[in-house]
């Protein structure tokens, strides 16, 4: 058997001639000029550079040529494998015995014997099942599987026996520990989290919904003009978006591009929605006091809309400066912002107060789609205590714990305060400038959400 490094292309005689003749037209042209200028008086000297050149230009297209060749590769020998096909670097190292989870999703036809069919199938090749969902359709049924698979056993290979079996639009994803937990239990304790917290709205849709990209948009923008988002109260399902109406006004949309929403998951989306309009707006209450180096004391606690009045008075103390390098555009408009920053829905919140109860400082960590954007505001008089460090600190806690893999500030390189919060974060940091704004970027070591809610240090009341 020939080896594919072996193999030799095929020989093109018709590239020959044409290099043949390529050759003796670039000759007789030399031979012209070589004529030309060898009755000149510095003809010697110019035909010897000429020469020199073109030896040194057909050196480096030689070079340059077997450097960075666009030339296909030589096809496979008989038998030989292809990458995609081959399993994956895991696999091949993988030890005997040793086994993997995957998610895996696949549409069956809804007749007696379809799932026995499947099961038998993923049976034979020593796949285990952990747990199963079904979601009925118009036509078919979607069955979710939790698999334990042999870590040998390639992804192409599963979707492929699925297929023998009778399933169709099979999808599969890695899985870990945490999806060990059975659909009631994780439904409940995303309940759970929703009624303690409006702000967990969005975070425990995602949990519910899987990897997909939610998007809040208001009624009214902050120039208070009518957006015109809207949605009807039972909502709307288009295969890989579904449209939920706010119970804090506008328009809820879930998109999941690599795989279409089962009218299953709409019911449950519907139900987180429904259950966080009835309980209407909530924030925990914990305070958590801190002592600042001067022996100051502050609170750090989260924050509303209830706190409009406060943020706007603080706005009114800060110097147009700080509410230039927080806003990044006309001072005048900055009060516009807030009803929106301190709404649950849009992110959460923590405000720092004094003892006698004065606002002093907000720190936002806002939902931007799949991002999550960490701001912060701290009154001229308060500034360069380490509050806006505490305020990130707890901030990016609190994105770690929703599971988020990074954070990003907008700001100016001018905001020396902000740069040195984050870089005091200790956590690897991309800057990009664009335009005079500069965005670092901070990736976070994030572990997915566990199902039941944990209250973070500040949110438990410590006196």
């Amino acid at each position: 058997m020939t080896s594919a490094k072996s193999a030799r292309r095929p020989h093109h005689w018709r590239r020959d001639v044409i290099e043949l003749a390529a050759l003796f037209t670039a000759v007789a042209v030399a031979d012209a000029i070589a004529n030309l200028i060898g009755h000149q008086p510095d003809g010697p000297y110019l035909l010897v550079a000429s020469a020199v050149a073109l030896t040194a230009t057909a050196a480096f297209h030689t070079w340059w040529a077997r450097r960075h060749s666009h030339a296909p590769p030589p096809a496979p020998a008989a038998g030989a494998t292809y990458a995609s096909d081959a399993p994956d670097a895991d696999d091949t190292s993988a030890a005997p015995g040793e086994t993997v989870l995957w998610r895996m999703r696949t549409t069956v036809r809804d007749v007696p014997g379809s799932l026995a069919a499947l099961c038998t199938v993923l049976a034979r090749h020593g796949i285990d099942i952990l747990t199963l969902q079904t979601h009925p359709l118009a036509q078919g049924t979607v069955d979710e599987f939790l698999l334990r698979v042999p870590a040998s056993l390639p992804a192409r290979e599963l979707s492929r026996a699925v297929a023998a079996a009778g399933g169709s639009s099979t999808w599969t994803e890695r899985a870990d520990t945490h999806d060990l937990v059975d659909a009631p239990t994780r439904v409940l304790g995303l309940a759970t989290r929703t009624a303690l917290d409006a702000a967990e709205l969005p975070l425990a849709l995602r949990q519910l919904l899987g990897r997909c990209t939610i998007h809040s948009l208001p009624a009214v923008s902050v120039t208070g003009r009518a957006t015109g988002e809207t949605a009807p109260v039972e909502g709307v399902l288009e295969e890989t978006v579904m449209r939920l109406r706010d119970p804090s006004g506008g328009v809820i949309t879930v998109e999941r591009p690599h795989l279409p929403f089962t009218p299953t998951e709409f019911a449950r989306a519907r139900a987180l929605v429904e259950l966080d309009a009835r309980l209407g707006p909530r924030v925990p209450r914990g305070e958590h006091v801190l002592t600042l180096p001067e022996g100051n004391e502050i609170t750090v606690r989260r924050a509303d809309r209830a706190d409009l009045d406060a943020a706007v008075a603080m706005h009114g103390r800060c110097s147009e400066q700080t509410l230039r390098l927080r806003y990044h555009g006309p001072v005048r408009d900055a009060d516009r912002y807030l009803d929106h920053l301190l709404s649950p829905r849009f992110g959460r919140t923590l405000a720092v107060q004094t003892a006698s109860g004065r606002m002093v400082a907000l720190g936002h960590l806002l939902w931007d789609g799949d991002e999550t954007e960490v701001a912060l505001l701290v009154e001229d008089d308060w500034q360069r205590r380490g509050i806006g460090s505490e305020l990130l600190a707890r901030l990016v806690a609190l994105a770690e714990e929703a599971g988020c893999e990074n954070v990003y500030a907008v700001t100016q390189a001018s905001n020396t305060g902000m740069v040195a919060a984050m870089r005091a974060l200790s956590l690897p940091l991309d800057y990009q400038i664009e335009e005079g704004t500069l965005v670092i970027t901070a990736r976070l070591a994030a572990t997915p959400a566990r199902p039941l809610p944990q209250l973070p240090p500040y949110e438990q009341a410590e006196r």
